[in-house]
């Protein structure tokens, strides 16, 4: 077992001799098999163990214990104590709650001592438990990936081998460990599966265990073939646009697997399983004009594509004082430059150059309002603000984010879009007021 363990560790460059690791020992078998190993390996290592009082003089017994393995150990012991009493004003299953504690005092250890990592006695069997309980929440093909042998700061040596392994290693070297009678009881859902669960199934089918273990990995190793060709779609079908996220609907309508690939774009902006399904009911049956929302973010299903945003487009009026340089509207910065008529005449309609004299200051930024209204640039009559960003073709949330920029309470300039004809630059224009989108 010893050198089983070594040649795994060393394949997979897990530990380093070098180093110094914090292993968290409840005094139980897992990881007390894996104290011993690690002894064996010559992986230099430090003791955490948390005594939650959960279990009265069990609960101290375990912490002697696990202080007389210190000792004969050599290593240093960090050890916390919890009252009872903390786990009734703290959300959550008591199991849940002791997680919480015991990898955020992980945490302050590694700050405070330099280690390399936590090690936690996670076994097959626990990773077959993890697995069963992800596909019984609803989870997706990243459910089956389980536990990582190394994530982050946590470090899991054993994933590779089985219960009975390390018992067997334990019992042959005639190693001692703690029972914690709690894990015999079914009440939570892991130690169902355990007793009640995977017992049945191994009944009938003796080689369960390792045959799920092969079946998990094929699936593993086809959803890394999968986010292969998902993230080359996406970087081929999802456009950017300042603060917009863009895919046309006939980029994704007639794909086989379309409901996984909207899925993983939009999950990361808080939309679930049920959303994408509404999502392409949409597409598919031409329903323009549908936001769905998920709180942060809005997605709106328009006549050719999807579009992306934030969902909050609330900003307060901003007022431009006559020495102003700069004004932030929505996400765009403007500079705000004075010039004579003799300035080369900006044609980007991202940018606005204002006849200054006809202005009257401070002006006023604000978003557009039902009623608003402005003689754009070349026409002869007044036009519904409304009317102007439909004509424009913009989609939903672009009109929603729509602001104008105001002198005594009249429409200047639809920012971005359209300046209005009254104080556009003409022959008899002297001052110029330049207002020039910075580029990000």
């Amino acid at each position: 077992m010893e050198s089983v363990f070594i040649d795994h560790i060393r394949s997979k460059n897990l530990l380093d001799p070098k180093s110094r690791y914090l292993l968290a020992l409840s005094g139980g078998a897992d990881s007390v098999a894996l104290g011993y190993l690690l002894e064996a390996a010559g992986i230099n290592f430090e003791i955490a163990h948390v005594n939650y009082s959960l279990r009265g003089e069990e609960s101290d017994e375990d912490e002697a214990f696990v202080k007389d393995l210190a000792k004969k150990w050599g290593v240093i012991l960090h050890f916390k104590k919890i009252e009872e009493r903390a786990f009734s004003s703290k959300e959550g299953s008591t199991q849940m709650v002791a997680r919480d504690i015991r990898y955020s005092w992980f945490d302050e250890i590694l700050a405070l001592s330099g280690l390399q990592g936590v090690l936690v006695a996670h076994h097959f069997e626990d990773q077959m438990e993890t697995i069963l309980l992800n596909l019984l929440r609803g989870a997706g093909i990243e459910g089956v990936y389980g536990m990582s042998d190394r994530r982050g700061p946590i470090i899991r040596p054993l994933l590779s081998f089985y219960k009975e392994e390390l018992l067997h290693y334990l019992q042959e070297n005639n190693y001692t460990w703690r029972e914690d009678r709690t894990n015999k009881e079914s009440y939570y859902r892991r130690n169902f599966l355990r007793n009640e669960v995977f017992p049945l199934i191994e009944q009938k089918f003796p080689m369960a265990m390792p045959v799920m273990g092969k079946s998990f990995r094929r699936i593993k190793d086809t959803g890394k073939a999968f986010f292969y060709l998902y993230q080359q779609w996406k970087e081929r079908h999802v456009h950017s646009e300042g603060d917009y996220q863009f895919i046309r609907i006939k980029d994704f309508i007639n794909l086989p697997g379309k409901s996984s690939f909207l899925f993983y774009w939009l999950r990361d902006f808080g939309f679930g399983t049920s959303d994408i399904e509404d999502v392409l009911v949409c597409a598919e049956h031409a329903v323009v004009g549908k936001f769905f929302y998920s709180g942060e973010y809005v997605l709106n299903v328009d006549r050719e594509e999807l579009i992306l945003g934030k969902s909050a487009f609330d900003w307060r009026p901003i007022s431009i004082a006559k020495g102003d340089i700069r004004v932030q509207i929505n996400t765009s910065v403007y500079d705000i430059i004075r010039v004579d008529k003799n300035f080369p005449l900006d044609r980007n309609v991202e940018n606005a150059m204002l006849d200054l004299d006809k202005l009257s200051f401070p002006l006023t930024v604000r978003k557009w309002e039902q009623g608003d209204r402005m003689v754009p640039l070349g026409m002869k009559s007044r036009k519904k603000i409304s009317d102007v960003l439909i004509d424009l073709k913009l989609p939903l949330l672009e009109k929603r984010k729509a602001a104008v920029l105001l002198s005594e309470g009249e429409v200047v300039w639809l920012v971005g879009h359209r300046i209005g004809e009254k104080y556009k630059c003409d022959v008899n224009t002297e001052n110029v007021l330049y207002l020039k989108k910075i580029k990000p």
